[in-house]
């Protein structure tokens, strides 16, 4: 067999093959290397591997149907969240590798008193990416929570989840006591102290969690994390402050997401 002298020379789909044991990343950066790589970095094959294997299960759940004419373009689009299950939850693929990313609106949780307009009220926020976010007028029992099914998530993946929320500059009672956060998948059960508000008591213990900044102009928080197996489970997921009954107001609460833990 005569052997391949250049790049160019060797077969476009063992090219495609080679590929998709890289990252989308590395896919694209590819395309630099020769006409060759560039056209097989572009291939519905080979950005086919880097689409999650029930997309056909996702796409109908789409509140907007999204367009495309290549597999490399639905990947880029989904890059950006879209909105599913009626908008209560965006879905979106880390760009970097193609992992699943899933936040479910304040909408899509369970929460105690929330139907009751004295304690929580459901309003719009153009900041947020969903139609509406709770917004906590006053309670002295902070409890939500909610759960979704694994599949939703990458297989044999490290997950945090994060607690996205805003408090208002009048906001209070969540300097102390902290506040408890938890997630169960299966049998394993991860549990995280958590502080909304530190001020300027900033605290030292490692086995606390702070809030950051987001680029959206949101807070998060991280509630624990766990690995997503290769099997389905229910992933539950908890965030409370009950033990003790001081007066808590001012937050909002735009949902729970699930990233890649890098």
């Amino acid at each position: 067999m005569e052997a391949v002298k250049s790049l160019d020379e060797m077969p476009s789909d063992v090219v495609s093959k080679v590929l998709a044991f890289t990252t989308p990343a590395d896919a694209g950066r590819s395309s630099a290397v020769s006409r060759l790589f560039r056209a097989a970095s572009s291939s519905d094959e080979l950005w086919k591997r880097f689409l999650p294997s029930n997309i056909d299960e996702i796409l109908p759940r789409a509140v907007a149907p999204i367009e495309f004419s290549s597999k490399k373009e639905l990947f880029s689009r989904l890059c950006d969240p879209i909105l599913i299950d009626g908008g209560n939850k965006s879905f979106a693929l880390e760009r970097s590798t193609g992992r699943n990313c899933l936040m479910v609106s304040s909408r899509d949780l369970w929460i105690t008193w929330g139907g009751d307009n004295r304690y929580w009220t459901f309003t719009s926020d153009y900041e947020s990416r969903f139609a509406e976010v709770a917004q906590l007028m006053q309670v002295c029992w902070l409890d939500l929570g909610g759960e979704i099914r694994s599949t939703m998530l990458s297989p044999k993946t490290c997950y945090a989840a994060y607690f996205i929320f805003q408090l208002q500059e009048n906001s209070g009672g969540f300097q102390s006591p902290v506040q408890e956060a938890s997630i169960s998948i299966g049998a394993h059960v991860s549990e995280t102290r958590v502080i909304l508000k530190p001020g300027r008591r900033r605290t030292t213990d490692p086995t606390t969690q702070i809030p950051r900044a987001r680029d959206d102009g949101w807070m998060e928080i991280e509630m624990g994390e766990f690995l997503n197996d290769d099997y389905e489970e229910s992933v539950r997921f908890r965030f409370r402050q009950v033990t003790e009954m001081n007066w808590k107001w001012g937050l909002i609460v735009q949902g729970i997401e699930f990233r890649p833990k890098n």
